[in-house]
C-alpha cells in the first residue's frame, strides 16, 4: 500500500511537469490626468446696499462688500466681469422700483493681489459701487433694486 502510494505521488508530479509550456509577456501602462484651470465663487450670492438715500443731501453714495472665490493654483490670469443687470440701459447700470422709476449707479470689482492657490486658499473680492446725489434728488420715495451676474473666467 505505501509502495502504491508513493508510485501515486510519483505519477502525479510527473503528469504535473509534463502539461503545457507557458510563456509571460509584459505590457506598459501610461497613465495621465488633466487638472483643470477653475475658477468659482465659494458663496451663492452677495449684496452691496446702499442704504436710506435722502434727496435732501444731494451727496454722492458708495458702498462696498466683499466676495470670495478660488483658482486653481497656477492659474495666473482670472477676471471677473459684471453682467448688465436686469435694469441696463445703454452703458447704465440701474436699480428700479415697482413703478418702474430707476436710479443708475456705478459698479467697480477689484480682486485682492494674492495668487491663486486653489479652493483651500480663497481670494477676497471687493465689490464698489456709487449712487450720484443728482441721480437720485427727484425720485420718487420706494425700493429699488437690481440684480447683477458676476462672472469669473480662468
Amino acid at each position: 500500500m505505501k509502495k502504491c502510494l508513493a508510485l501515486a505521488m510519483v505519477f502525479g508530479l510527473v503528469l504535473g511537469f509534463a502539461g503545457t509550456v507557458k510563456a509571460g509577456d509584459s505590457n506598459t501602462l501610461t497613465v495621465s490626468a488633466i487638472v483643470t484651470g477653475t475658477c468659482k465663487f465659494s458663496s451663492g450670492s452677495s449684496s452691496l446696499d446702499f442704504g436710506a438715500l435722502d434727496p435732501a443731501s444731494g451727496s454722492d453714495v458708495t458702498a462696498s462688500t466683499t466676495t470670495n472665490f478660488w483658482c486653481t493654483k497656477g492659474v495666473t490670469t482670472d477676471v471677473i466681469t459684471p453682467g448688465q443687470g436686469l435694469h441696463w440701459s445703454g452703458s447704465v447700470r440701474q436699480m428700479s422700483e415697482p413703478n418702474g422709476e430707476v436710479i443708475p449707479y456705478g459698479l467697480v470689482l477689484t480682486p485682492d493681489g494674492n495668487t491663486n492657490q486653489g479652493p483651500t486658499l480663497p481670494r477676497t473680492l471687493t465689490i464698489s459701487g456709487t449712487v450720484l446725489g443728482a441721480d437720485y434728488f427727484s425720485k420718487r420715495a420706494g425700493n429699488y433694486s437690481d440684480t447683477v451676474t458676476l462672472t469669473i473666467i480662468p
